[in-house]
């Protein structure tokens, strides 16, 4: 009942939430003459406090325009290419002048963690410049309709491969945080059926990849919980009338308590210092704080057979560094990746994934060429810091940059759209494959959450030193 009394919570704050808007509008409006007053600021900010407070965030957008390539400004639009009911594909297309040498392709896998894909927009800014990005954008589960079917780590690691095939070869894939793990399990499975469309490098950052490395006290709390302990407290129906009702989720909501609940304190130092902000009419300040929250709090629905299959697999069973993990029953072996060279990042304060968990890719890559596999530690960053901000931006995207145009090849023909990418694509199921202490209720949160972002809310686009 959790889930429909939250739900029914929101519905019933509505009209609060008309009158707040109303009322601020009134209260910032110039023609009124209290709004240029202390106390005119000090309402319309009560006001704007108590709307973003109990407003339902929607899913943001990228908001990515243009970029500089070559140094000239180009326009940029992200546009869907391909479809499937848990997930779509987008291509940031650049409008780059005819008979210019191809660059680059990327495929950056985005976590499914709770945050939309959006989380990643610094990534994808950061790397336009230098070649054409493509970037898995997934759906909230909670607007999947149950006839969708199913969507676990299986399902993943299937989307993900049947991505690059539509890509075609060549392709540069980056998986950040925790798509690490589906990331290297699709590639092993095309480098054992030699498909030739595995991609040419594949980059992983701050990815749970050995989780007993270096434990943080996220994965320590995975174990000493049990994977009964998730299932029995943290899995819900969807209510009606969403479109995905009773579909078994790990709700977003519950996420968002659990990530509050990590760094309570500072959240509420931020939403007293916003208050403030708006009374002393920093604009630039207040700014900042929505860009942040609108981000921070727009959270998505987890399946529920996905989130466990994860904690179980990944944080429990560590089914991957020994070597019993398997896809559809097919148990995968990473040794047979030979031909896809090996890019891994880490962040020096990240406690979300333990400096070394990443890097045990290599060991378990054991059959890549030397001269193909390289590892890097960004120093004074967190978990954040290790795919955005000014860090990322100057020392580690160039870097990933230099590895795909060492590594990578650089025929890269035009991406298809796939024609029944879009809504009506989303409804057709991928065709099968060839052969420090957390409180309690922010353990399972934490555990799917190595992609949250970072508390700092004073600036949200900074160098992702805070930890998370």
């Amino acid at each position: 009942m959790l889930y429909e009394f939250y739900e029914w919570n929101h519905a019933v704050l509505a009209p609060f939430r008309a009158v707040a808007d109303a009322t601020k509008a009134i209260y910032q409006n110039p023609m009124n003459p209290i709004s240029h007053t202390e106390m005119g600021r000090t309402v319309a900010a009560m006001a704007e406090l108590f709307e973003r407070t109990t407003r339902v965030y929607g899913k943001p957008s990228f908001d990515l325009h243009d970029t500089f390539v070559d140094g000239m400004r180009v326009p940029v639009v992200d546009k869907p290419i391909w479809g499937r009911p848990f997930a779509q594909l987008l291509h940031f297309e650049r409008a780059l002048p005819a008979g210019r040498a191809p660059d680059p392709r990327f495929l950056i896998v985005a976590p499914m963690s709770g945050h939309y894909a959006t989380l990643l927009r610094g990534t994808v800014e950061a790397l336009l410049p230098y070649g054409e990005v493509y970037i898995t954008d997934w759906k909230d589960a909670r607007t999947v309709p149950l006839s969708a079917g199913r969507f676990d780590l299986d399902t993943y690691v299937d989307y993900v491969i049947e991505i690059l095939r539509f890509l075609g070869p060549g392709m540069n894939v980056v998986g950040v945080c925790q798509p690490a793990v589906p990331v290297m399990m699709a590639v092993a499975r095309m480098e054992e059926d030699e498909d030739p469309c595995h991609p040419a490098t594949m980059t992983l950052m701050g990815g749970p990849i050995d989780t007993r490395v270096n434990p943080t006290a996220v994965n320590r709390l995975a174990e000493d919980k049990g994977i009964d302990w998730f299932r029995q407290n943290v899995i819900m129906k969807v209510p009606f009338p969403q479109p995905g009702f009773m579909r078994e989720v790990y709700p977003g909501f519950l996420q968002l308590t659990g990530f509050m609940s990590m760094n309570l304190d500072r959240h509420l130092i931020a939403h007293k210092d916003f208050f403030w902000h708006l009374v002393k009419n920093d604009g630039d300040s207040a700014e900042k704080h929505r860009t942040f929250y609108d981000e921070y709090n727009a959270v998505m629905d987890l399946t529920a057979e996905f989130y466990l299959q994860t904690v179980e697999e990944v944080f429990i069973k560590h089914s991957l560094p020994r070597g019993t993990i398997t896809h559809h029953g097919h148990r995968l072996d990473m040794g047979k990746i030979r031909r896809t060279a090996l890019l891994t990042v880490e962040g020096e304060n990240d406690d979300i994934s333990g400096v070394g968990q990443t890097r045990a890719a290599h060991d378990l890559c054991r059959n890549i060429p030397d001269d193909m596999r390289v590892h890097y530690l960004q120093p004074k960053v967190g978990h954040y810091g290790v795919f955005n901000g000014s860090r990322f931006r100057a020392e580690i995207a160039p870097r990933i940059v230099d590895f795909a145009l060492t590594h990578g090849h650089r025929a890269a023909p035009k991406a298809p759209v796939d024609a029944e990418a879009g809504d009506e694509a989303t409804l057709r199921p991928p065709p099968p494959l060839d052969g420090a202490t957390l409180p309690e209720d922010a353990v399972a949160s934490a555990v799917a959450a190595t992609g949250e972002p970072p508390f700092d809310a004073g600036a949200p686009a900074g160098d992702g030193t805070a930890n998370v």
